[in-house]
């Protein structure tokens, strides 16, 4: 008989989380009953069409706060645990209040950290709670040997490293597809540049826009910031502000993004934090250059070698700056170095790491 695994999911978008999602719920899929708990089917074509879901009648509002995401898919959850206590839940949102309803009902849980939980550190009852409530799950998955190291020493948590499967086909397939449209400058003295991410303080968009600022009359650039977020607002303000209209393009987020990652020169990652950034997998591949912080955690584990990309600190859009000079410089000699070496993708296997969530899963559902 096959075992009932819940995927809790409260609010979907589309970002690294959600790709993640949609493999690592399909792969499942082949051998479990799995269902996804969410407050909304928007995104439902993304999933196996024997996958079911747990959601609202009627789709949650995404402009709704998360937290009411949050609410009616916890309240969801119980009515279905309550009638099938032999299932598994598997969280990838909201984890702790997911956590402590599983382990009220006794039912086996696992939780995935997307990203750092350091914000729970800041307050001395918030990381007392987090940390007591997350030990009992009984597994915990992080995205990277840092994040690993960073949930034992902050809060003496055990919990297990499966990288992020990267499909390598569906990016070769999607990045050949024809733009639509042109999305870049055709000028070629100009330097491309693409961010993509949700635009939130987490992401901190604002530093490229200081860094592009502080070098707009030495360097010619275009810059694509994809996504959408509550600084958006602010994004748009700093623009037009300090004149950059002509230069920089805010844009919603694309359903396939590949080609405009093959049509840029530079790929940024600005975040404060993260679990194991995929898009810095994807430009990896796509032999984009990479600039990036080395914020906690995923990035130094992913940028290894210097001939494709740099690093620089968090918030620190001076030195941003000097590196996208850097790259405007040297651009053709760094272009040839980068096509000669293969960005190592070896740790990302696709098939490899789904199948250890599998096993992982499995040993959750054979434990006593």
């Amino acid at each position: 008989m096959k075992k009932k695994i819940i995927l809790f999911m409260p609010f979907i978008q589309v970002g690294g989380v959600e790709k993640n999602l949609f493999l690592i719920s399909n792969y499942l899929s082949r051998d479990n009953q799995v269902y996804v708990c969410s407050g909304s089917k928007k995104l439902k074509e993304k999933f196996n069409k024997n996958i079911k879901f747990i959601s609202p009648k009627r789709n949650l509002n995404h402009m709704l706060s998360i937290r009411l995401h949050y609410i009616v898919c916890l309240f969801l959850l119980l009515k279905f645990l309550i009638k099938n206590k032999d299932s598994v839940v598997f969280t990838f949102q909201g984890n702790v209040y997911c956590v402590l309803l599983c382990k009220i009902l006794n039912i086996k849980v696992i939780a995935r950290s997307n990203s750092s939980p350091k914000g729970w550190k800041h307050n001395f009852l918030k990381k007392i709670l987090y940390t007591l409530i997350m030990k009992k799950a009984d597994l915990i998955i992080v995205n990277s040997k840092s994040f690993k190291k960073e949930m034992k020493y902050l809060y003496n948590l055990q919990s297990k490293c499966i990288y992020n499967p990267l499909n390598i086909n569906d990016i070769k397939i999607k990045s050949k597809k024809k733009l639509k449209k042109k999305f870049f400058n055709s000028n070629n003295k100009n330097i491309k540049l693409f961010n993509l991410g949700r635009l939130t303080d987490q992401k901190d968009q604002i530093t490229i826009l200081k860094a592009v600022n502080l070098i707009k009359s030495k360097v010619k650039f275009n810059l694509i910031i994809m996504g959408q977020g509550d600084k958006k607002k602010d994004l748009e303000n700093f623009i037009e502000k300090n004149n950059l209209n002509k230069n920089v393009k805010i844009l919603n987020f694309e359903d396939n993004p590949f080609p405009i990652f093959k049509e840029s020169d530079v790929f940024i990652l600005s975040s404060k934090f993260e679990g194991l950034p995929n898009v810095l997998l994807e430009a990896g591949y796509l032999k984009r250059y990479i600039i990036t912080t080395n914020c906690p955690t995923g990035p130094s584990e992913i940028l290894k070698n210097k001939t494709h990309g740099a690093f620089f600190k968090i918030g620190n859009f001076y030195q941003l700056s000097q590196k996208i000079r850097f790259y405007y410089d040297n651009k053709e000699e760094i272009k040839k170095k980068i096509k000669k070496k293969n960005f190592d993708l070896n740790e990302f296997n696709y098939k490899k790491n789904l199948n250890t969530y599998k096993k992982a899963i499995a040993k959750v559902i054979n434990k006593s």
